[in-house]
């Protein structure tokens, strides 16, 4: 029966409240609930659909006109590269697909000349990263005169981006391009100058993109100019590009077009594998072919220790890498280790300006993989990483691969149960790092422990090889027999 009588407000709100009452009685509470939780749920799945699929979702159709927009600013004369001639125009870059889109960045996989390679950019537009100052100031003053003189603007516009930037020298772009590369990688001059006269790898890291500058004899154009300071806004590509030579446990890149760079394309380590890396595409011969997945796996704990080694020893500064994962890895045929995506690695000045921020605990101290502690009485993170990329990579590579689930039968051989001690320890022991002069307890430490892995890992090898060796002449005996 509904209750009788004015309602100020209107019978419409009368009845919504004595429904509302109605449904929400003792009887009704479960249909409430459930009622509430539907709609939480229909919310929060239009959510999801607008983040994953309407705004970040990597399709190829996007793909291709992001693509399509880079060939027209090349044939505008905005940019240039090595390979805009075979993507533009030639057609020797072949689209495959899109691997990767959030945020801007942009990883694609194509074919060039007959080769795979994946095309990166940190942002999807060209237009996006900051221009050059110098350029900037010129094309404002080149329109500003487009008035007293012939032609049209489209026209003075063009011819300003294609002729040669005679107010900046070679070492003009020497030195712009120098400043910017200390300052993406964190390094001051300072830090440089320290350096100085130190053999291989310990050289001058900006001082050797400064070298391969100052080897060219002609000015460069504004295109030229434009494309190579939106690469240099790209710390992942300043990173491989200055360590293409020194390092052969970073992906190399191949070329550019704009702001778009080319690297190798090497097959990703994956969480879900088993060995992380599939092992089916390694092209061995000879005495490789022999090689089991298990010996294989070995070898590439091998590489990444040596991978820690080399990054922590043969650059002006450590290398610090944050965000270790099988999925920012790769191996090369020959079994290498690769660091394929570089944007949480930074060398030590770097690293320690991240850390080095207010805290209450030392939870406030964890950038990604990296950390360190919480002085309380000061209130401020220790700048000097208290973990290392080889503690990292034992808790996260090393302990899934020589666990006893994982190795079966095998688990319980000796050598086998001295490996997984050893991972154990080196993902235990803090600052582990490999100090090749000690460098105090804890250096030390990290030291024998990486010498440690490194002696099981290579006798494991050793003690594969002689087994085989045996088994071969035990079938070789025993074919013998057979047929005769």
């Amino acid at each position: 029966m509904l209750p009788a009588g004015p309602v100020p407000g209107g019978g419409g709100l009368c009845l919504l409240r004595w429904l509302g009452l109605r449904l929400c009685s003792r009887r009704g509470t479960l249909v409430c609930a459930l009622l509430w939780f539907g709609s939480w749920l229909f919310l929060n799945g239009l959510v999801l659909v607008h983040r994953s699929i309407l705004s970040d979702y990597c399709t190829d159709d996007k793909s291709k006109r992001i693509l399509q927009r880079l060939c027209l600013q090349f044939g505008e004369g905005s940019v240039t590269g090595d390979m805009c001639e075979d993507l533009c125009v030639v057609g020797l870059v072949e689209y495959k697909r899109c691997l990767y889109y959030e945020n801007g960045k942009k990883v694609i996989e194509a074919r060039w000349r007959g080769s795979p390679v994946i095309l990166k950019s940190k942002l999807e537009n060209f237009t996006s990263y900051e221009p050059l100052g110098i350029l900037d100031y010129q094309v404002r003053a080149g329109g500003s005169q487009e008035g007293t003189g012939g032609g049209g603007p489209s026209d003075s516009r063009r011819s300003l981006q294609q002729d040669t930037a005679e107010e900046l020298s070679p070492l003009d772009v020497v030195f712009y391009a120098t400043l910017e590369v200390r300052n993406s990688l964190g390094l001051a001059e300072g830090d440089e100058d320290e350096d100085e006269g130190g053999g291989g790898g310990n050289n001058s890291l900006a001082r050797l993109w400064e070298k391969k500058l100052k080897s060219r004899d002609r000015s460069y154009s504004r295109a030229e100019l434009a494309s190579l300071w939106s690469l240099l806004q790209q710390e992942e590509y300043t990173f491989l590009r200055v360590l293409q030579d020194l390092s052969t446990h970073v992906a190399k890149v191949l070329g550019s077009c704009g702001h778009f760079y080319a690297v190798e394309y090497l097959s990703a380590g994956h969480a879900w594998d088993q060995n992380i890396f599939s092992l089916e595409g390694v092209e061995v011969s000879g005495a490789r072919a022999r090689w089991s997945s298990r010996e294989k796996v070995q070898r590439i704990a091998l590489s990444f220790l040596d991978m820690v080694r080399h990054f922590d020893h043969d650059f002006a500064h450590k290398l610090h890498l944050c965000d270790i994962k099988p999925e920012n890895f790769a191996i090369r045929k020959d079994l290498t280790v690769v660091a394929i995506d570089v944007d949480m690695a930074f060398f030590e000045p770097k690293m320690r300006d991240i850390l080095d921020q207010n805290c209450s605990s030392d939870d406030d101290c964890n950038f990604f993989d990296c950390s360190s502690r919480c002085d309380r009485d000061r209130r401020r993170c220790s700048a000097v990483r208290r973990n290392s990329n080889l503690q990292v990579i034992c808790e996260k590579i090393f302990r899934p691969w020589f666990s006893p689930t994982l190795l079966g039968s095998k688990a319980g051989l000796p050598l086998q149960v001295e490996l997984q001690r050893a991972v154990q320890e080196c993902s235990e022991t803090e600052g582990g790092g490999v100090e090749e002069d000690g460098g105090g307890e804890t250096g030390g430490r990290g030291h024998s422990v990486h010498l440690r892995l490194l002696s099981v890992l290579t006798r494991l090898l050793r003690e594969g090889g002689a087994s085989r060796e045996e088994g071969g002449a035990r079938e070789e005996k025993g074919h013998t027999a057979l047929n005769f």
